[in-house]
């Protein structure tokens, strides 16, 4: 799968790897995640019983998530994740810090 960033907008890591490419981790929200990406949670940001709330579906640091599907107006998101699919709003996504390994071919 060929991945299109805008390298301007996130945090990028750049260690050198073979033949003119980079990796590096991917650091951004879970709401700007497109659908088929795997990746894995960082930090959750949110406050009080919305936290709680996600921490108690298991979306927790370390875990690995997959976006299945985003409705069509981007709200819900539905979410793959410890053998389960889970649906939450783009706004419960936004609070959530991943990662997601990228190789970007250098020019």
């Amino acid at each position: 799968m060929l991945v299109m960033v805008n390298l301007d907008t996130v945090n990028f890591c750049r260690p050198r790897t073979e033949a003119g490419t980079t990796k590096g981790k991917l650091k951004m929200t879970l709401d700007k995640v497109v659908v088929g990406d795997t990746v894995k949670i960082a930090r959750l940001n949110g406050e009080g019983p919305v936290k709680r709330r996600m921490m108690d579906m298991g979306l927790v640091k370390g875990v690995e998530v997959s976006v299945r599907k985003i409705a069509p107006l981007g709200d819900p998101i539905e979410l793959s994740l410890r053998g389960y699919e889970l649906s939450i709003r783009k706004s419960e996504a936004a609070t959530i810090e991943v990662t997601s390994n990228v190789f970007v071919k250098q020019d």
